[in-house]
């Protein structure tokens, strides 16, 4: 782990800006430096930073240039780097969120596509895509949008050279070697393999977003009735999301 915050970077990013890179590859370890860091610059309450925004390899921290100079900023940012690399990263805990989701029919629509693309079974993309927790890196491209990584080598097929206009809310689809669920309704350019009845991003919530960089997502096989009475739930606003207790990973 030193290693990685040995090559951390900070660059300038505009007038009010602060790269801290800690490298250039997308992998887990170097996720959980970021994820790391940005408890600690959260907690920091450095006077004059208006926000730290995480990414795939580095943080973004915007600040007021009237209010802190970059310069006292970067000093600052450097005693949490000292910091960081003293404290045991690996004791970092997170939540495993799960997430149900009715495969195929016409809630996912390509699966078809999907496997016969891979040469796998329709069961055997289920299984698959269900089988393994799937680390959120980052939040984007729309509200409360995961970045999820870990899919399996079997399931990665091309995006489709022509996006989907329109992606319903909840839609589970797979791209490349990336996959994920739509918060809102958007343009898409995923295979879409199912749908879950729960909302990623919904801004009458106190928290808006159902999911952090650094959580864990499960995708849970579930029947279209189920999907349906879940659904429901949600409206109601009755419906308990289950995660599982907070563990080291």
């Amino acid at each position: 782990m030193d290693a990685f915050l040995d090559d951390v970077k900070l660059l300038a990013a505009g007038e009010g800006g602060l790269v801290v890179e800690f490298g250039a590859i997308i992998s887990p370890t170097i996720n959980l430096c970021v994820q790391s860091f940005m408890r600690m610059v959260s907690a920091s309450k450095i006077n004059g930073m208006i926000e730290a925004v995480p990414s795939y390899c580095s943080v973004v921290i915007y600040f007021d240039p009237f209010k802190i100079t970059r310069a006292s900023l970067t000093k600052q940012i450097e005693v949490i780097l000292a910091n960081l690399q003293l404290t045991k990263l690996g004791d970092l805990v997170r939540r495993v969120v799960h997430i149900p989701v009715c495969y195929g029919g016409v809630l996912g629509p390509d699966i078809d596509y999907v496997a016969k693309y891979t040469g796998l079974m329709i069961e055997q993309v289920i299984k698959l895509h269900a089988g393994q927790p799937y680390l959120v890196y980052m939040l984007g491209f729309t509200p409360g949008f995961p970045y999820l990584g870990g899919l399996s080598d079997l399931l990665i097929v091309p995006r489709q050279e022509k996006p989907r206009n329109r992606v319903p809310v909840g839609s589970v689809g797979i791209g490349g070697n990336q996959t994920g669920f739509y918060p809102i309704e958007s343009p898409g350019e995923w295979w879409l393999i199912g749908r879950t009845p729960l909302k990623a991003f919904d801004p009458t919530r106190s928290e808006p977003f159902l999911l952090a960089p650094g959580d864990y997502v499960q995708f849970e096989s579930i029947p279209l009735e189920q999907y349906f009475s879940i659904r429901q739930a949600v409206t109601q606003g009755i419906y308990q999301l289950k995660v599982s207790a907070e563990e080291q990973v």
